[in-house]
């Protein structure tokens, strides 16, 4: 296979796999009433064990780091993915996909107050589109839940902090995201395994080690091999082409997924809605292009110096 043709199996798994997990995850928590946490624990085993078969066939080499250097990380890992998947739960897959959109204006806001980091007006201006659309689409959301948008905050806070802290860590420590992901799943599992039995029953109707039938066991191990298949193309897709190629292509996936959520689950859409999905995407390509343009000049400066 000719390298376009492995960076079209590596793009299309990426879209399969992303969507997948989303509509799988939402079946999941809404028909099975599969725990939440447990499945959250669940992907973290399979990624973990995902990466150790990798390492040990040679896709990436292990880096020996300290645990206290990777353990704030670990706790924001933990959070995120609680709290995205509470978030896919409560809402509409619409909400939930906006709601990932405010991570940006998030990030934004963090590296400006406390890293010192400074943003382009025209950078700053796409921030309002984005925020207005994901306020547009909760307000007029006939299935709007306070407990729902509670997750949805709490996911967007948290995402931010680690994607962050994931970009400080790697450039303090060194790594790739696959040798820091290799020491986060396991410590990430291992916190999990010690909440879980506050929050959520282990044995019996509902909980992780409950009588489940044989087929939502299979679609709960799918699940997780989905979500570490999610991961490892990503990286490969960087890897293999640039962070923007991957971004311009999450924007496809975007409308795919709300496309998928009104037909699947039927999810309502009011006119309002769509308004505030349009109004979130054109900020989210404007973002793109703006913070393009920004790369490639720096670029340009880069070689032009003497």
């Amino acid at each position: 296979m000719d390298i376009l043709g492995r960076l079209a199996a590596g793009l299309l798994v990426n879209l399969a796999a992303s969507i997948c997990i989303v509509f799988l995850n939402k079946w999941l928590y809404v028909r099975l009433g599969f725990p939440n946490l447990s499945l959250t624990l669940v992907h973290f085993a399979i990624t973990w064990l995902g990466l150790y078969l990798c390492q040990a066939l040679g896709a990436f080499s292990p880096k020996s780091l300290q645990p206290a250097q990777v353990l704030p990380l670990a706790l924001s890992f933990c959070g995120f993915v609680v709290f995205t998947n509470l978030s896919l739960q409560s809402n509409t897959i619409g909400t939930y996909q906006l709601a990932k959109a405010m991570t940006t204006p998030v990030i934004v806001v963090i590296q400006s107050l406390a890293y010192g980091k400074t943003f382009p007006l025209r950078i700053k201006l796409t921030l309002v589109p984005i925020t207005l659309g994901v306020f547009l689409n909760s307000y007029y959301d006939v299935k709007f839940s306070v407990l729902g948008m509670a997750f949805a905050t709490l996911g967007v806070l948290v995402t931010s902090l680690y994607q962050v802290w994931v970009g400080a860590k790697q450039h303090e420590l060194q790594v790739n995201s696959m040798q820091l992901l290799y020491y986060q799943a396991p410590m990430s599992s291992a916190m999990l395994l010690f909440i879980i039995p506050f929050f959520e029953p282990v044995f019996g109707e509902g909980g992780i080690f409950g009588p489940w039938t044989l087929s939502a066991v299979i679609m709960v191990l799918l699940s997780g091999i989905i979500a570490f298949m999610v991961n490892l193309s990503i990286y490969w897709i960087i890897g293999n082409t640039s962070p923007v190629t991957y971004n311009m292509f999450g924007h496809f996936k975007f409308c795919i997924t709300l496309l998928g959520g009104c037909l699947l689950f039927k999810d309502p859409l009011s006119v309002n809605q769509g308004l505030g999905i349009l109004c979130t995407l054109l900020g989210i390509l404007a973002y793109t292009h703006f913070k393009l343009s920004e790369q490639e000049s720096s670029k340009s400066k880069l070689v032009q110096r003497p």
